[in-house]
């Protein structure tokens, strides 16, 4: 059960990431869950390295905001990469 959970939860962080920064991205369904799955995945690193220590485990708000945050973080590394290609 907790592996869909986390795969809802990418779904939703990907999909609220996409929307705040429209363009091209790797897309589709499977494409915006795991965006926000890596993303929740770099938020969860970036938290623990800035000292807001451990996101805790569940869905919460501290750790939806972090996965947004590196959604977001993943989607303009991915377009500098696409863009120098």
């Amino acid at each position: 059960m907790e592996i869909i959970s986390w795969i809802i939860f990418g779904l939703v962080a990907g999909a609220v990431a996409k929307f705040l920064m429209p363009g091209k991205d790797p897309g589709g369904f499977i494409g915006t869950i795991v965006i926000g799955v890596v993303g929740a995945f770099i938020g969860g690193l970036i938290a623990n390295m800035t000292g807001f220590g451990a996101v805790s485990p569940g869905f919460n708000l501290k750790s939806f905001i972090f996965a947004v945050a590196g959604s977001i973080l993943l989607l303009i590394v991915y377009r500098m990469v696409k863009g120098k290609s």
